[in-house]
């Protein structure tokens, strides 16, 4: 819990809710904020799995992963090759179109190249966001040709490649995987413009509607959807799938959380609850995805 990402705040949260879980199922637990020396902290705690709440950087993309196979630890979440593909919104964009699922057209612009209008095949507003962050770091929303260069800016200070891609108006709506099946999906339906930082994690910023307020096809759609881009990327154990999803029906993957959140206001949690699935329940079934992989 904690580490050094952009997302170290939540991440904190996140493992204080899944310690005391897990302390409350009387299993032995130990909360660690990793630093230089976390092969030392993990052997000398004797950890024999590891419960991985550390979101973003480091946490999420792989690298905490290749450690703990190294050291032969079980953990929670996906693999390596996951976690990174996962992490990164361009690679990840590309399996799930190959795996014939709808994404938003993009342009890939690298720190440094600028990006004019004209270079877009599509028109405004455009979305411009960085392509290794989560919790809507560094996202903005263009909608006039002089913001562009400062959200380019504002991505660029947390990844040297960020997405600029067109915007799809629709519903947003999560589907919650455990198990690798899905469990249910929520609708959010946020207090500021879009589902940004201080809207996931600011109570009352934003509305969540269970079950969505779609037909239903169209929600049958959308967690099997959900179940697909989990599995295109090869994700295993749990996982929270982003959608926005067109008045037309179709479903835009946005993006696969790896590590999704688990403090109040998080939306896995809460899916489960609506599936009958409490906390402390949701908690050890994911643990014990961590020893069957082990």
């Amino acid at each position: 819990m904690g580490g050094l990402s952009s997302e170290r705040e939540v991440s904190l949260k996140s493992g204080a809710a899944v310690g005391e879980a897990l302390r409350g199922r009387g299993y032995r637990t130990v909360e660690i904020d990793p630093d230089l020396n976390l092969p030392e902290q993990l052997t000398g705690e004797g950890v024999e799995v590891v419960f991985n709440a550390l979101h973003g950087r480091f946490g999420e993309d792989g690298c905490v992963q290749g450690l703990l196979e190294l050291l032969n630890i079980p953990y929670t979440g996906s693999g390596v090759m996951a976690s990174a593909l996962a992490m990164n919104k361009i690679f990840a964009r590309q399996l799930f179109a190959a795996a014939g699922l709808a994404v938003a057209r993009s342009v890939v612009v690298r720190r440094g190249a600028g990006c004019a209008l004209a270079d877009l095949p599509f028109p405004l507003p455009v979305v411009v966001k960085p392509s290794r962050e989560g919790s809507s770091v560094g996202i903005t929303i263009v909608k006039s040709a002089h913001q562009l260069p400062l959200a380019l800016a504002l991505a660029h200070r947390y990844d040297a490649e960020a997405l600029v891609e067109e915007f799809i108006a629709g519903r947003e709506i999560q589907v919650g995987i455990l198990e690798d099946e899905p469990i249910g999906a929520i609708e959010i339906v946020p207090r500021n413009e879009f589902y940004d930082y201080d809207a996931k994690y600011t109570v009352g910023g934003a509305e969540h509607i269970i079950p969505p307020r779609i037909s239903a096809p169209i929600l049958e759609r959308v967690v099997e959807t959900g179940k697909k881009a989990h599995l295109s990327l090869g994700c295993s154990g749990y996982s929270r799938v982003d959608l926005l999803v067109h008045e037309c029906g179709l479903c835009y993957v946005l993006e696969v959380n790896t590590l999704p959140g688990m403090t109040a206001t998080s939306l896995l949690p809460e899916i489960a609850q609506a599936a009958g699935i409490e906390f402390e329940d949701l908690v050890e079934r994911i643990l014990a995805t961590a020893i069957r992989q082990g």
